[in-house]
């Protein structure tokens, strides 16, 4: 691994080869089990470096180009081939060593989910190559009419930290599906994967200027988003840098934007629940990644009868999950620390304000004195206004709070400007069917919770966001249409 960084070091991608950044800023990314420095030497791409990598997109982009003139038959069979590499044990390894050690996602659970996900993501991308349809109208008053859909041109992704795999296809995935050329940010946190996998789509047989890599902070972001020949931004992220992508992309040249933000997801367990189901998909789904994601299951909501049951049970698999605690690149580990010491810092600012806000049930402190481990923490009764309860705290810290009628819950899992998923237990259909009409949420998980498919569209309603990334919403959202009148 470390022969890999090194050779990353200095470099962006771009044109289908690393080449040196114009930059003289670095970025520093470190081990989160131990704090080691992993490099100090990634560019913090400048202006120049993306403006050569828009102009290269641009040449990709041209009518003339072997992108532009390649068949969706080939460029389906480049997409499969990509589909191969990364699920190459080599690669996929090396993947997985880069970001357990860029931002500690335990290697096997990286390798089991964020790879096998990123592999199933590009190949049902490449089933849509070929099936992008428009319409064709009877003709009409001397006219025949017909709708095409063409891509977009030249469209950047703005990568949040916590997936980077993962969403290198879930926003490569549909742009190059439909036609279009790519620039991706990874954050600044995690740049390592990504540019490590930029080179296997060349690999793969996409030509230069099709898929590039500038690894970069906020400030890139930024000038990514306001870029004048940039058409599309997709953004994954907080709100509050959401608006700014939306703002700077109004300002600039009204470009599309797809934003996929933060969330306060509710887990509802009904009286009638399968207890012991409902307790393990809840703490699953608040310690799967150190609670690093915004669909962690973070406001946990128990009918009043079920209460006591549902949270010594809910308790007693944190602390069984807290026990697979270790060096994220070992293949035992299951619960690895949060990204690095500002996470850190952040999650145990929100623990202290909850200590005074409601009542501590599990954890609350650090696990061990090396690495930024943390316990999974519940609290519990929490006031009605109580930072925990309120605000996304992107760590391993849930709230349970009790319930007694269907009304009251919905009522409570409404009470927020997130709205990204939710999940609910119970038995009965008549009832999972009435939440899920009711409960404001881009995504409602049955009996389950944090699912998510390359098939279907994943977004959110409120401030969780808009646009939608899977399924053929995604397709959609990386073309335009035109209206052809022909006589």
């Amino acid at each position: 691994m470390d022969e890999v960084i090194r050779r990353l070091e200095g470099k962006v991608y771009i044109n289908n080869e690393y080449i040196d950044s114009q930059s003289s800023v670095y970025l520093t990314v470190t081990d989160p089990a131990d704090g080691k420095v992993l490099t100090s030497k990634i560019p913090n791409a400048s202006s120049e470096d993306l403006d050569l990598a828009v102009k290269s997109a641009e040449d990709a982009f041209q009518r003339s180009s072997p992108w532009r003139t390649m068949s969706t038959a080939a460029r389906r069979q480049c997409m499969w081939k990509l589909a191969d590499l990364f699920n190459d044990p080599v690669h996929a390894d090396m993947m997985s060593q880069l970001e357990s050690h860029s931002f500690g996602r335990p290697i096997k659970p990286h390798l089991d989910v964020d790879v096998a996900v990123a592999v199933e993501g590009i190949r049902y991308y490449s089933g849509w190559c070929d099936k992008v349809t428009g319409e064709t109208h009877l003709k009409d008053n001397g006219f025949t009419k017909s709708v095409r859909r063409e891509p977009i041109g030249v469209v950047g992704a703005l990568l949040a930290w916590n997936g980077p795999i993962a969403s290198v296809v879930m926003k490569a995935g549909p742009a190059l599906a439909t036609g279009n050329v790519i620039i991706l940010k990874p954050s600044e946190k995690t740049p390592l994967g990504a540019l490590y996998a930029a080179d296997l789509f060349r690999q793969a047989g996409f030509p230069p200027g099709v898929f590039q890599v500038l690894p970069g902070d906020g400030k890139l972001g930024t000038l990514m988003a306001s870029h004048m020949r940039i058409r599309k931004i997709s953004f994954t992220g907080s709100i509050s840098t959401g608006k700014k992508v939306q703002e700077a992309a109004a300002k600039s040249n009204l470009k599309r934007v797809t934003l996929e933000l933060g969330g306060k997801s509710p887990v509802i367990v009904f009286e009638d629940a399968d207890l012991d189901a409902a307790a393990f998909w809840a703490a699953t789904a608040i310690t799967a990644n150190c609670g690093q994601y915004c669909i962690a299951g973070s406001r946990v909501y128990v009918q009043s009868e079920v209460y006591d049951a549902f949270l010594g049970r809910y308790t007693a698999i944190l602390k069984q999950m807290a026990g697979g605690k270790g060096i994220p690149s070992d293949p035992s580990t299951t619960y690895g620390p949060v990204a690095d010491k500002l996470q850190f810092e952040r999650v145990q600012a929100y623990i202290e304000s909850g200590k005074g806000e409601a009542k501590l049930v599990l954890g609350g402190d650090r696990m061990g004195d090396k690495g930024y481990f943390i316990h999974p923490t519940v609290f519990a009764d929490p006031t009605p206004n109580a930072k925990v309860y309120k605000e996304e705290i992107f760590g391993p810290v849930s709230v349970v709070k009790r319930f007694s009628t269907e009304e009251e819950v919905i009522a409570l899992a409404n009470d927020t400007e997130f709205g990204l998923m939710a999940g609910v237990f119970t038995k009965q259909v008549d009832r999972a069917e009435r939440m899920v009409s009711a409960i404001e949420s881009g995504t409602v998980c049955i009996n389950s919770m944090m699912m998510v498919s390359a098939q279907t569209p994943f977004g959110g309603v409120k401030q969780s966001g808009y646009g939608s990334e899977g399924g053929f919403d995604s397709i959609l959202a990386y073309t335009q249409v035109k209206t052809v009148f022909l006589r």
